[in-house]
């Protein structure tokens, strides 16, 4: 047997590496794992565009001497079945480097540990042109270039990681970027963020001198927000903790705090199940085939909990942006997700009963037929009755009524209840003035004593109560 040496070709195999998948604000929440591994408790993140496009952020953790950071610098530098400790937040040892190399053509780490200060780089053109993995040892006089390098000067340890030559990104669009960064690390991070969640653990992010606040997905400190007991399923003998939470009607909430909760995604994107590992969301609004999306489950939303030694069993990937869970934690998610999403419907199917309250007598109804849900002009309703009865040409009105129900704007009323809920106007807008040609009109013509009692419970008069003594005047 012929025993052959292939070396790969670094050069497109370096551009596949590129081209994983990560997002510019997954890429450095994987860059922020490593700091919380090595402890820091201050991350300061410092970006540009001009002159050239930057990225620089620095923790004060442990810090790593030359032989652990030439370690850190290779490619796959773990074992993803080594055991690992409880607070590391990475599998592979490719973080670091994957991420940064998809954003970035230059990676340079400075690190301080015991006094001495290291640093190197990884630069993919350089490697191309050699093809070989050549790591650059740089002296002093360069990485004190560096931005923010003083923050290594005012502290016993801690890391920089150096990202140049940004080449993802327009400069006159980036702002944006930096927008959905903060959103995301605020959400990712939000348990280490809360120092009352992680007393032990709480962290503080820095964006551009901005501190970053904790964004709670469960809206925990609003009072109308439902939190179930914690229910903990097993596999493998390991433990998985599930908590369901429902979160409030929009009519509980403020503008500014329906906006917020819903973030930029919408209520309807967001629902689902919300993957921690180690208190690090990984994985947020989705429900793996379990449950369809769903308008009346907008506000159910369900944390699981899991150690950071059962990423085979949940199927999480590289970049811990996608998530898989095996059949048999599915089996044991299923009864969780019926009861929470049947609590969640009642915020909404609850309300949708109203529309055929007895007390009240609406303008329309909700048919259901066949397995099928129809609204339709309410036939009953007083007026209705007697414009029917005095319209000369009944078909036509019956006709145009009816080509009234079939083409009720559903698709744009459920778009603008998705995203603009609160801009909806539910109040009538009928004037005094109009309200009392109706009454006039009442006044002027016979009505028997059942239609002035259901005149009365006509939702245009509801709460006008010297229109409806006036009405019952006829009684």
């Amino acid at each position: 047997m012929n025993i052959e040496l292939i070396e790969p070709n670094l050069k497109n195999f370096v551009k596949s590496l590129r081209d994983i998948g990560y997002t510019y604000e997954v890429a450095i929440a994987d860059i922020i794992d490593n700091s919380i591994t090595a402890n820091a408790k201050n991350i300061k993140i410092f970006t540009m565009t001009e002159p050239e496009m930057i990225l620089s952020l620095s923790d004060d953790g442990d810090g790593m001497d030359k032989n652990e950071l030439v370690e850190a610098m290779r490619i796959a530098t773990k074992d993803p079945d080594d055991e690992r400790g409880k607070k590391d937040l990475g599998r592979f040892g490719l973080g670091l480097k994957t991420a940064s190399f998809s954003q970035c053509t230059k990676l340079t780490v400075i690190s301080k540990k015991n006094g001495e200060i290291n640093a190197r780089k990884w630069d993919l053109d350089y490697i191309s042109k050699m093809n070989k993995w050549l790591l650059l040892t740089i002296d002093q006089e360069e990485y004190e270039k560096i931005p923010i390098f003083n923050e290594l000067n005012n502290i016993d340890s801690g890391t920089i990681v150096y990202w140049e030559n940004i080449d993802k990104y327009d400069k006159h669009t980036y702002s944006h970027e930096i927008y959905k960064l903060k959103e995301h690390l605020a959400l990712v991070f939000h348990r280490f963020l809360d120092s009352k969640e992680s007393p032990f653990d709480f962290i503080k992010i820095y964006l551009n001198n901005d501190r970053i606040i904790s964004f709670n997905p469960f809206n925990v400190e609003n009072t109308n927000t439902q939190e179930f007991s914690v229910e903990n399923i097993y596999y493998n003998g390991k433990k998985n903790s599930i908590t369901p939470y429902i979160l409030p009607h929009f009519s509980k909430l403020s503008q500014i705090e329906y906006e917020k909760y819903g973030t930029d995604e919408g209520y309807v994107k967001t629902q689902g199940f919300y993957l921690y590992r180690e208190k690090r969301l990984l994985i947020y609004g989705t429900w793996w085939g379990l449950n369809k999306i769903n308008e009346v489950h907008k506000m159910v939303r369900i944390k699981i909990d899991i150690s950071n030694d059962q990423d085979r069993f949940w199927g999480i990937d590289l970049k811990k942006s996608t998530a898989k869970p095996i059949k048999e934690i599915k089996e044991q998610l299923k009864n969780i997700i019926k009861v929470a999403t049947e609590k969640g419907s009642r915020l909404y199917t609850g309300r949708g009963k109203k529309i055929s309250e007895p007390s009240t007598i609406r303008f329309w109804d909700l048919k259901r037929e066949d397995n099928k849900i129809k609204f339709i002009i309410n036939k009953a309703n007083p007026i209705y009755e007697k414009v029917l009865e005095k319209f000369e040409d009944k078909k036509l009105l019956e006709g145009y009524l009816k080509n009234l129900e079939s083409f009720l704007p559903l698709d744009a009323i459920l778009s603008e209840m998705l995203n603009n809920p609160k801009e909806i106007e539910r109040s009538s807008d009928i004037t005094e003035s109009e309200l009392n040609i109706i009454l006039q009109n009442i006044l002027s013509n016979k009505w028997n004593k059942e239609q002035v009692e259901n005149l009365v419970k006509l939702e245009v008069f509801k709460n006008k109560e010297e229109i409806i003594n006036e009405i019952k005047k006829q009684l």
